[in-house]
């Protein structure tokens, strides 16, 4: 049985949040998806508004707090990843866009993506394709075919409700299969680990 991480992005701003509810129904339905293939889960959930101050040190000096050094190992180095932010202005939430800004462009290249929002009304879902979408395109991401859209009346108390469940169903089936078919995660990139030997960057390679 092979062991996968699966990290869980949510940036909603309120408790409770719909935008963490969808974040775990999605979570739970890929980890059933991955479990019926045989593979073993971690789930490793990362509520943003947790880490909101050190978020924005981090942009104002550049240098990132010991947990979120942790949380950004996390996301880069997990088999796949699950990111729901609610929908503010037709767009992801700042608090969403801002922690993605601190994730080198190369971190998540290839990686496995679900993309998931919440928002007052069904309108917002576009944002999910000219937004979310577009984002996780930029930093080489593989971002799965069905994004999933949460609005107030999709709710049934705490369930995803009638087409929101399945909804939430395939798309997860997309992820869990992406992530099954892929060799484990060995972890995040090192950003200054060298690919390159000091003889090949000296050019002696091609004299032995």
């Amino acid at each position: 049985m092979t062991a996968r991480t699966l990290a869980v992005v949510s940036a909603g701003l309120s408790l409770p949040s719909s935008t963490r509810l969808l974040a775990d129904q999605l979570a739970g339905a890929t980890r059933d998806e991955l479990v019926g293939r045989g593979e073993s889960v971690r789930l490793y959930p990362v509520d943003l508004r947790e880490h909101a101050h050190d978020v924005v040190n981090h942009l104002l000096t550049g240098f990132p707090s010991e947990s979120l050094r942790e949380v950004l190992d996390t996301v880069t180095g997990a088999d796949g990843l699950i990111a729901v932010s609610p929908i503010f202005n037709a767009s992801y939430n700042g608090l969403f866009k801002s922690f993605f800004d601190l994730i080198d462009t190369e971190a998540l290249a290839a990686r496995p993506v679900l993309i998931a929002a919440t928002g007052g009304t069904a309108r917002h879902s576009l944002a999910l394709e000219h937004g979310l979408r577009p984002l996780f395109a930029y930093l080489h991401a593989v971002v799965m075919p069905t994004a999933v859209f949460a609005a107030p009346e999709d709710w049934s108390g705490e369930a995803a409700d009638g087409a929101l469940r399945r909804r939430i169903e395939r798309a997860a089936g997309e992820l869990a299969e992406e992530i099954h078919r892929r060799p484990p995660s060995t972890g995040p990139v090192d950003p200054f680990a060298l690919t390159t030997s000091f003889e090949d960057l000296l050019g002696r390679g091609a004299d032995r």
